[in-house]
């Protein structure tokens, strides 16, 4: 039982900081159907964010995450002003590839600047501290953080995309954005301020996964390819989708802990002698894939 206790709250908590490095990806999907494939390196530069800021000024890595979100700010809006507003005015095409492009430049900038080694933080507040749940379930506490602190993040993301004015003037230009620039809402302002909150959200993700996960200039692949699964899943556009898919997702991963549980209960042999653990994203492409093909929309879709 132990088994599956421990894979059912590993995949909680590292499906929820899935879900907030999604919550980028749907939100500027949702404001302006653009598929960035940049965001892993988001993701990856938020994480670098973290280590840098955390060793060079010795601060705890927990402090550094405002400086993440805030570098993540800037990236979004100086990308979308100085590159995606004229991708905008092409065809998909060239909006898929130019994103494309953005992402093999930030990966080798990172490369040149960082170098190819890994990256980890040693020191903190959380690192290296578990928690015992009893019954054999232990878990870091940094994922536990990483965990409350995304749910956190996206009440806030929430709650201003739905209580405020600017926010509501972000989902007016997502549903009808002639319409809303015929209303007197300066779109160009809103599609940018979605690049910003969007690249500000996956550092904030990055700034906490790299509390437990090391950092290369090639870190966002993965990273990538698992937001484009949870947001497929969840719906293009829908930030509750998002959150919902990530947990999905996150559990996803645990299926060799599942596997070795139902191996242990049933006692059989020939399942005892399969490992899944060389598979576990295996399972997150090949969900992407049916999902594509059965409900293209996901979950919560909403956009036309």
């Amino acid at each position: 039982m132990d088994i599956l206790v421990g894979s059912l709250v590993a995949g909680l908590l590292i499906g929820l900081v899935f879900a907030l490095i999604a919550l980028g990806l749907t939100i500027i999907f949702g404001m302006m159907d653009i598929v960035n494939f940049a965001h892993g390196e988001f993701l990856m530069l938020g994480m670098y964010t973290t280590v840098f800021a955390s060793q060079g000024f010795g601060i705890d890595p927990l402090l550094t995450i405002p400086i993440a979100g805030a570098v993540g700010m800037a990236l979004g809006i100086v990308c979308y002003a100085g590159f995606v507003r004229f991708l905008l005015r092409g065809p998909m095409v060239a909006q898929l590839l130019g994103t494309f492009g953005l992402m093999l430049l930030l990966r080798n900038a990172a490369l040149l600047a960082f170098g190819s080694e890994d990256r980890t933080i040693f020191s903190g507040v959380l690192v290296n501290r578990v928690f015992d749940l009893g019954m054999g379930i232990i878990f870091p506490a940094t994922k536990l953080a990483a965990a409350i602190l995304s749910i956190v993040s996206f009440a806030a993301v929430w709650l201003f995309m739905n209580r405020t004015r600017i926010g509501k003037a972000m989902l007016a230009t997502a549903l009808n954005a002639q319409g809303a620039r015929y209303m007197g809402i300066p779109t160009e302002r809103m599609n940018a301020l979605a690049w910003g909150i969007g690249a500000a959200t996956v550092c904030i993700a990055g700034s906490l996964l790299v509390n437990f996960w090391s950092v290369t200039p090639f870190s966002g692949l993965l990273f990538c390819m698992i937001a484009f699964a949870t947001v497929a899943l969840g719906g293009f556009g829908s930030v509750p989708g998002a959150m919902v898919a990530g947990i999905i997702i996150g559990m996803m991963t645990e299926i060799p802990g599942f596997w070795d549980f139902f191996t242990m209960v049933t006692g059989s042999r020939w399942m005892s002698d399969i490992s899944l653990n060389p598979f576990k994203y295996t399972f997150i492409y090949l969900a992407y894939f049916l999902i594509m093909l059965v409900r293209p929309r996901g979950l919560f879709g909403w956009k036309r």
